[in-house]
């Protein structure tokens, strides 16, 4: 089929790479020391956004720069989901079971349906076209945030050059039921974000690059009852590299992507470990029932296995 790019069959190893580093004995309760990445596919050109997609039991993940959605199945082969797309980047699953898209090159989010269908979900901020909405997740309540920096306006191997019709990069709230957009707070340059399991504490990282903000930090802010955002804190700094993209899993632990591979820490913010990787970890996330890891890295899409999932 032209749409098949990796067969059935088991993962590859992946040689030379560190094992897993704790520093906390919590860590090697989830990650053993002797857990170790594999290699599911890696012909992708700049991998992102990966998620799973119950509706058809398949990890998808963005080939940004190639311009590509793909999914991986459970018995080992890879397919195209979508071809040909407007620089898709973040990927997440609303309540519906539809899987939602931040489109660097359209400026807008878009949904694909278990049957294929597409919509286009929101693409304007008070009549202005947003900058490159990046990354997207799904409040408890519904809700899709999304993360709008400018990246995908100056990279024009994902996205397009222009101009900011906005003048800022903020992180919206749009109620699909309402239809109704509203921009939550800015930031330097807004990139990943997730919520606590509870749906009360927001994360989301800024990764701008200019003078007094190296571009390192994950902020937490409080989820008033309103849907509002309260102070914002640092939650940490991730060194080194940019945590691009990031999850929270049910213990509350932090899983963010680094230069140096997964960096992973507690709710407080206590460093409890690092799982290695060849090369920049983009993005992550978790199989069903958190049993496994998954992690995009430039041209690769890896996995690990985990010990210890939570209650």
């Amino acid at each position: 089929m032209p749409d098949l790019l990796r067969r059935a069959g088991p993962p590859e190893p992946v040689p030379h790479v560190d094992p897993p580093r704790a520093s906390d004995p919590r860590f090697t309760e989830v990650v053993p020391h002797h857990a170790r990445l594999v290699s599911l596919y890696d012909e992708a050109i700049f991998s992102e956004g990966p998620t799973w997609w119950p509706a058809r039991d398949i990890l998808v993940w963005s080939d940004v720069e190639g311009r590509r959605v793909l999914g991986w199945h459970q018995d080992g082969c890879v397919r195209v989901v979508i071809d040909a797309t407007p620089f898709i980047n973040g990927n997440t699953v609303d309540r519906d079971g539809n899987l939602i898209h931040c489109e660097h090159g359209n400026r807008r989010l878009s949904r694909t349906a278990p049957d294929g269908s597409y919509t286009v979900v929101v693409e304007s901020y008070k009549g202005r076209r947003f900058n490159a909405p990046n990354d997207v997740v799904c409040a408890p309540d519904g809700a899709l945030w999304f993360t709008d920096p400018a990246y995908g306006l100056r990279q024009p191997r994902q996205g397009a050059l222009a101009e900011s019709d906005l003048g800022h990069h903020s992180v919206y709230r749009f109620d699909p039921t309402t239809s109704v957009v509203r921009r939550m707070t800015d930031l330097g340059q807004p990139n990943g974000l997730a919520f606590a399991r509870d749906g009360r504490t927001l994360y989301v990282s800024d990764t701008s690059r200019t003078e007094g903000d190296d571009g390192h930090t994950i902020y937490a802010f409080p989820v008033r009852n309103d849907a509002s955002l309260g102070e914002r804190r640092v939650f940490t700094e991730i060194e080194p590299g940019v945590p691009d993209g990031f999850r929270v899993d049910r213990r509350g632990w932090i899983w963010t992507s680094s230069e140096a591979g997964v960096q992973v820490f507690s709710a407080l913010g206590h460093r409890l470990g690092l799982i290695p990787t060849p090369q920049i970890c983009t993005n992550l996330c978790f199989s069903p029932g958190e049993r496994r890891l998954f992690v995009t890295s430039k041209q690769h899409l890896y996995s690990l296995d985990l010990a210890c999932p939570a209650d």
